[in-house]
Parts: C-alpha cells; sequence; structure tokens
C-alpha cells in the first residue's frame, strides 16, 4: 500500500495530508487560498493521486507560511508512501498545453532534491495567491521527497493558463514516475541505492 499521511504543526501552520499514490484522482482539498486548492485540485486528478488536505495558516500575513509548508508536507508524504522506491519507474515528464499556454515538467525520484524553473510568470497575484509561490511550492516539494524537478514554461500570456499548465504536468509527469513496472524489481539505480 503505497500510502501515506502526514502532519506538520507550527506557530505558522496546521497542515494534515493523506496521500495515495495508487488513487484514482480523489481529492478534498482545504488550504484558505481558493487558486492554490485548484491547482493542488490539478496535481491530484491528472496525476491520478488520491490527495486529502487540510491546512490553516497565518493567511492574515501572506501566503507564503501556507503555500510552503504545504509542499513540504506534500514532499514528505511522497517520500513516505514510495518506501524504499523500488520497482518504480523514477523518471517521468509531460508536456501540457492549456490554450496559448504549454508547459514542460521531467522529475527524476532519485533521492536528490534540485529544481530548475524557467517560467517568467511576472509579480502579483491570482486571486489570493502570489505568483512568486509557484516556485517555492515546487522547491519544498523537491526537498522534502528528494526530487529533482525542472520546469519551464515554453508560451503563454495568460497567467492563469501558464500555471495551471505546469500544475497539471507536474501531476502527470509524478504519476509517470511513481508507477511501478513490473520489469523493475530492484531500486531504480545501478548503485543499488536511492540517494
Amino acid at each position: 500500500m503505497r500510502k501515506a499521511s502526514v502532519e506538520r504543526n507550527t506557530r505558522e501552520t496546521r497542515i494534515k495530508m493523506d496521500l495515495d499514490l495508487d488513487g484514482t484522482g480523489v481529492f478534498g482539498i482545504k488550504t484558505g487560498i481558493g487558486f492554490f486548492d485548484h491547482m493542488l485540485t490539478q496535481i491530484s486528478y491528472h496525476g491520478l493521486l488520491d490527495l486529502q488536505l487540510s491546512a490553516m495558516g497565518d493567511l492574515e500575513v501572506d501566503s507564503h507560511h501556507t503555500v510552503e509548508d504545504v509542499g513540504l508536507v506534500f514532499g514528505e508524504a511522497i517520500k513516505k508512501a514510495l518506501n524504499e522506491r523500488r520497482g518504480i519507474r523514477r523518471y517521468g515528464n509531460a508536456i501540457i498545453p492549456m490554450d496559448e499556454a504549454l508547459a514542460l515538467v521531467a522529475v527524476d525520484l532519485g533521492g536528490r532534491p534540485y529544481l530548475g524553473f524557467k517560467a517568467d510568470l511576472g509579480k502579483g497575484k491570482l486571486g489570493d495567491f502570489d505568483l512568486e509561490m509557484v516556485p517555492e511550492f515546487f522547491r519544498a516539494v523537491s526537498v522534502q521527497a528528494g526530487m529533482n524537478i525542472h520546469i519551464r514554461l515554453l508560451e503563454g500570456d495568460n497567467r492563469h493558463h501558464c500555471v495551471e499548465a505546469i500544475f497539471k504536468a507536474f501531476g502527470r509527469a509524478l504519476a509517470e514516475a511513481v508507477r511501478v513496472d513490473e520489469r523493475m524489481k530492484d531500486i531504480p539505480s545501478t548503485k543499488g541505492v536511492i540517494s
């Protein structure tokens, strides 16, 4: 069973997440940040991950702590659910269009955190979501999951379309990387360990 439950409680946030990597895209997400909920829904639905998430953060300050800490919890849940990572495909990628926007995401669940983020989203907000938090979310996921993530926005003018294409592409790439390959009986590394 590739499932994980993770809780994180600090003076800034209280977060509880249940993740099933072998789900069907069932979700229940409430962070208090409407646009962020919409983006996490895209990861769950298009990544076929069952995701239940409740987060309460200091939104009276801004969205930073909530978004970053949700990323940390999500990354931890991925790492916990994968356990030794035995038999997984390890790598995944997706190129997703959304109207005029086109996003590419490639991931490696090889144990080393890295975020390569090249997407000019500008400044400001979408609803109550700070655009500068897009790379911060993925950086937090990368660090906690031990995941290499490369994100490129290849085309796009409408910022909603651009961000949504990125989150959808991440969901698809993650689904591919965590998929079990029956031919792979061992840890997916010639070293014999993931690190």
